[in-house]
């Protein structure tokens, strides 16, 4: 299948070597300011490193503190794949991640991945597998560490050849837990402080996004719903918060402690979407959704919409989102969600 044939060419050797220059690039580009938050990252990390971390009560349902950020020297990125089916809302941890990309999944359903790089949630969850596109998703990153349940067996070789680390429950077992107020699969939830002792920091979040002041003109825009054909995703402004208030399948979307999950900027971005060469129990084919290419986007923030470009050129690279003629589109400071939707 053309997936597999593109999942081990990005294993080869060439692609690591392409790695590697891309990411002593991304260094050299580092500003004299980044040095000096980096320095006191490493102040940060020293003393975090001197704390114990503890996570909730075993019970899934969220009592947790208002997770403090913790910076390190920069490394390796979270990345956890969520589950969302009804069954696993609320989730736990989901307002505390940087990005949350929405793709779908078999059946026309949807599911989450939070990235997590300036505050580590005491839990995160529920916890779901893997899928093929992901492994593309994150070569973004460097070395990124994945937190799955698992993957379909045929995918598992795929997962190990990738450039990331892969945290599945049979290799970190006492990083997962399984809550209580849930049936299985959706009860099993992840304490990233059992993976990484400290978040790596803002500059681990090597996706291209660029953030500042908005961009001229755009629409009033203050609600955006984006179908999945059994899934929905609506974002709502909300002049107060000066975010959007997130709906799932109707439904506001909240964590296991209350919090609406509200992020300052959303994208849609319209992407192709193929059949892969996989496929769940039930025999519904796994779709393979491609975010190395171009396309079109619509980027909210501050109550307006603005159709933009995007470009991502290779598998290594960030994705470029750019005015209609070539400005870089700022992002609001604050959690991003992404949702991946099919190009029409």
């Amino acid at each position: 299948m053309a997936s597999n044939e593109r999942i081990s060419a990005q294993s080869s050797t060439r692609d690591v070597v392409a790695t590697v220059n891309t990411r002593r690039k991304r260094r050299l580009r580092r500003t004299s300011t980044a040095v000096a938050l980096l320095a006191a990252s490493v102040t940060a990390a020293l003393a975090a490193s001197c704390t114990q971390h503890h996570g909730p009560a075993d019970d899934g349902r969220g009592e947790l503190k208002t997770p403090t950020p913790q910076h390190s020297a920069v490394g390796p990125v979270l990345a956890v794949k969520i589950d969302n089916a009804p069954a696993a809302r609320p989730q736990t941890g989901l307002d505390a991640a940087d990005i949350v990309y929405a793709e779908q999944v078999e059946g026309g359903l949807s599911r989450l991945m939070a990235v997590y790089a300036t505050t580590l949630p005491q839990a995160v969850g529920p916890v779901r597998s893997a899928r093929e596109s992901d492994l593309e998703l994150l070569r973004q990153f460097d070395n990124p560490t994945l937190a799955f349940s698992g993957a379909q067996h045929k995918l598992l070789p795929l997962i190990d050849q990738a450039p990331l680390n892969p945290e599945p429950p049979s290799k970190a077992t006492g990083a997962y837990f399984r809550g209580a107020g849930k049936p299985a699969p959706h009860n099993l939830y992840l304490r990233p402080a059992s993976l990484m002792h400290s978040a790596p920091g803002p500059d681990a979040l090597t996706t291209g996004f660029h953030y500042g002041a908005a961009p001229a003109g755009g629409k009033a825009a203050t609600t955006r719903t984006i179908h999945y054909p059994a899934a929905g995703f609506t974002f709502t402004w909300s002049p107060g918060l000066h975010r959007y208030l997130v709906a799932m399948d109707g439904t506001p979307t909240v964590t296991t402690d209350g919090k609406r999950v509200a992020p300052a900027t959303v994208v849609v971005q319209n992407v192709k979407m193929h059949r892969s060469a996989f496929h769940d129990f039930l025999g519904n084919n796994t779709p393979y959704t491609e975010t190395v290419g171009s396309g079109t986007a619509s980027v909210l923030r501050d109550g307006r919409a603005y159709d933009v470009n995007w470009q991502r050129k290779t598998a290594t690279d960030g994705t470029d989102f750019t005015t209609k003629d070539g400005k870089p589109v700022n992002f609001a400071k604050g959690q991003v969600w992404v949702v991946l939707a099919q190009t029409s």
